[in-house]
């Protein structure tokens, strides 16, 4: 029996699982795999929604030629909401967190050029008035994939290679493909329509972009076989009694940042974790119930990571912008 807003059974941590590890499965293929009849699931899927589920289709930079980048921005105290909201309506930031003691601001952004980078972080920031300082980390290495956004009591919400069903997840960066992919005008319409609803049928999607249903079918089938497409199930983990994220910033000993990264990212607290440029070659986002798991984990799990030579944790206190791809 389903409880009340915050109470999730089996069959719902089933399907917010299976849609991480593919956001466009067919409902009627997740009720197989979690012994359910569709309209069951169907059921369930739109009591997910009513609580903010959504899937959101998100390019991945690395196989378009883009460079991600993660900039810490301190602001005046009385206009960090300002800025907070004039970055979010930029198409090129995906998501925006507002921590530390009210007046950092945690950005991640895309960019295409160098001349759209130097836009930004040479000409806009320096000369916004509110702003006092800009940091910006460039992400060398994704370890936990694009469309990692969190993990919930023991279930594996991360990235995998494959499904129970054999079928590829086009969750990762992933490597040996020759060189950045080229888009056209239907990839590219695609992705736009994508981001604003990552399961949009083929018959919406065939509207939006002006083609023929198996046309826009094969577009999206080359977009995530060449890893250039990843899909992100964005549910509040506070749904689940995850009350705090957490921004960690690690020094690792040169040589030892590949191993500290792949281990971070096996951990079920982790969603989000890279190598970066800057003072802090490690960088995290971490799930907790609260203050003492926490604690727990940076003095159980982190420190146990190989090469850890210093952590800075810095709690977020609110989500300005959530998983908005731009293209």
């Amino acid at each position: 029996m389903v409880g009340g807003p915050g109470t999730f059974d089996a069959l719902e941590l089933g399907l917010l699982q299976a849609l991480q590890l593919d956001g466009r499965a067919a409902l009627s293929r997740i009720a197989r795999r979690l012994g359910a009849s569709e309209r069951t699931v169907g059921r369930r899927y739109s009591r997910l929604r009513t609580l903010g589920l959504r899937v959101v289709g998100q390019p991945v930079p690395a196989r378009l030629g883009m460079t991600r980048w993660l900039l810490r921005i301190h602001c005046a105290p009385d206009s960090v909401g300002s800025v907070a909201q004039a970055l979010a309506r930029r198409p090129d930031t995906s998501w925006i967190s507002l921590a530390s003691g009210g007046t950092e601001l945690y950005c991640a952004l895309t960019t295409s050029t160098p001349h759209e980078r130097d836009a930004l972080l040479l000409e806009k920031l320096p000369r916004t008035p509110s702003v006092v300082g800009v940091g910006a980390h460039c992400l060398l290495r994704l370890f936990t994939g694009i469309t990692s956004t969190w993990y919930a009591s023991g279930i594996p919400f991360g990235p995998a290679q494959r499904d129970e069903d054999g079928v590829p997840v086009p969750a990762s960066e992933r490597p040996g493909h020759p060189g950045p992919l080229t888009l056209d005008a239907t990839d590219r319409a695609l992705l736009t329509e994508l981001a604003r609803d990552g399961r949009a049928g083929l018959p919406e999607l065939a509207t939006a972009t002006g083609r023929s249903p198996s046309s826009v079918q094969r577009h999206l089938e080359r977009l995530r076989t060449q890893g250039a497409l990843g899909f992100s199930v964005d549910f509040s983990p506070r749904h689940l009694g995850y009350d705090l994220m957490t921004h960690l910033w690690l020094r690792v000993a040169p040589g030892e940042v590949s191993a500290a990264g792949r281990a971070l990212a096996t951990h079920p607290e982790t969603a989000f974790a890279a190598a970066t440029t800057g003072p802090h070659n490690l960088v995290a986002t971490g799930v907790f119930r609260g203050a003492h798991d926490l604690h727990h984990y940076l003095d159980h799990r982190i420190g146990s990571l190989p090469g850890i030579q210093a952590v800075e944790t810095a709690p977020i206190l609110r989500e300005v912008k959530r998983l908005t791809a731009g293209t």
